[in-house]
């Protein structure tokens, strides 16, 4: 099974590919590559406006690492194997019937073809091989590291031989836009997109509140008007979802109220069930795909095999996603006694919130999960990048995110981190763009 791989940026390497390893790069190359005046140039007049380096300064000064993550091409195509492999599993009615039975009404609601943006499948990348640990259907950053290719410089004679160069930067935001309109036309075929409405709650105090007035810019630069707003400000009347005086054609998506269950997303879930927005990414997505009780199946070759799941996808899917199981009363003490391999995780979490390593738990902690939704996953180590040049520790943690649509991936980042999970919160660290080279 062999899937796109169009999205890795690369320039044919002339040493021996032998000659690389991304491993001993990531370990061993301590240049640094991003300008920081381009970085500001390109936030200020290329994407954003005035004052907007300024802005992610004070908002998420950790958001952008200086150097680039290395990624072999071999991992590199493992990974749209697997986007590819998942992707074709929840095409299956059998997978689809067997999610949605016990998800929430709303993700039941049919979404007239409308895919959704922005999956993020969150893999450990090591000299062993790729591990699929999640996917996120509102995976934020993309349009930051549209950003951040833009300021990347060639740091050293052999580096020149891999750097993507602006060209990657531009075929970004190029593939985010045409995402945007493939979306559109998939429901509404003959009709303009005026309004897209970029929804959060408390949009203004989100730590990647830059990245929406990014998002505004990208869309109004391509002639569709741009709203941000909370949930509670749409209103729901006359077959038209509004927010003051702009009817919305299409919300991008950004709310952790996946199911759309608060009282402030009432107006956003009415227009939804009654088909009078494009809502991307939707609940159905999220259930489908981002729900944590799905890696459980997808790392299952029994039940995919009686799901009717071919043997080539099973194969690719065991190889890369860890050992995951559900919670339940039933295994708790098994899980509590083998804790020290395990990650937990909330089945509708996101960001690291809640998320533990087994062997950090107390009975307190352990109490917690099994009162809550839960799985278990075995631990796969993350990748390890050397910092030059600061004052944090010299070798960071770092997971790579493919960003993906229509069951391809459209660019790679990688996070830079520490502590048990990604958190923009390391000197140092942040979201950093990944290099691979041409076999």
């Amino acid at each position: 099974m062999l899937a796109d791989t169009s999205f890795i940026e690369t320039l044919p390497v002339e040493a021996e590919p032998a000659a690389f390893s991304a491993d001993a790069l990531n370990k061993g190359c301590a240049c640094i590559s991003l300008e920081r005046e381009v970085l500001r140039r390109a936030l200020e007049s290329e994407l954003g406006s005035h004052g907007m380096y300024d802005l992610v300064a004070e908002r998420c000064p950790h958001v952008f690492a200086a150097q680039p993550v290395f990624v072999s091409p071999e991992h590199a195509a493992a990974m749209a194997d697997v986007v590819a492999a998942v992707e074709a599993v929840v095409a299956m009615p059998s997978y689809r019937d067997a999610v949605l039975a016990g998800a929430a009404p709303v993700a039941r609601h049919s979404p007239h073809g409308v895919k959704s943006v922005f999956f993020g499948y969150d893999f450990h990348v090591g000299p062993n091989g790729i591990a699929l640990i999640e996917v996120n259907t509102n995976a934020g950053g993309a349009m930051l590291n549209a950003a951040l290719a833009r300021a990347q410089r060639a740091c050293c004679a052999p580096i020149e031989k891999i750097f993507p160069g602006i060209g990657g930067a531009a075929g970004i935001e190029a593939r985010i836009m045409d995402m945007f309109r493939s979306e559109w036309a998939a429901s509404r075929d003959t009709q303009p997109l005026r309004t897209v409405a970029i929804v959060d709650e408390d949009p203004e105090n989100q730590y990647l509140y830059p990245e929406f007035l990014l998002f505004q810019h990208m869309f109004e630069r391509h002639g569709v008007r741009a709203v941000i707003a909370d949930p509670s400000q749409l209103a729901f009347h006359d077959g038209v979802l509004w927010k003051g005086d702009a009817a919305i054609d299409l919300v991008y998506n950004r709310l952790t109220d996946f199911m759309l269950e608060a009282s402030s997303s009432a107006a956003l879930r009415d227009a939804w069930l009654a088909d009078a927005i494009v809502l991307t990414p939707h609940p159905q997505a999220h259930a489908l795909y981002a729900d944590k009780r799905n890696l459980a199946l997808l790392s299952d070759t029994e039940r995919l095999a009686d799901l009717g799941v071919p043997a080539d996808i099973r194969t690719v899917l065991s190889a890369a996603i860890p050992p995951t199981e559900i919670v339940t009363v039933a295994n708790a003490e098994r899980l509590w006694e083998s804790r020290r391999r395990l990650f937990f995780k909330p089945t509708a979490g996101f960001g690291g919130r809640a998320a533990y390593r087994g062997d950090k738990i107390t009975r307190r902690v352990w109490q917690e999960i099994l009162e809550a939704d839960y799985v278990a996953q075995a631990i796969v180590a993350p990748g390890e990048r050397i910092l030059a040049n600061e004052e944090a520790s010299p070798l960071l943690k770092f997971d790579v995110r493919a960003y993906a649509y229509d069951g391809k991936v459209q660019s790679l980042a990688a996070r830079l981190y520490q502590g048990q999970t990604t958190n923009f919160r390391t000197p140092g660290g942040g979201f950093a763009p990944v290099y691979t080279w041409a076999t």
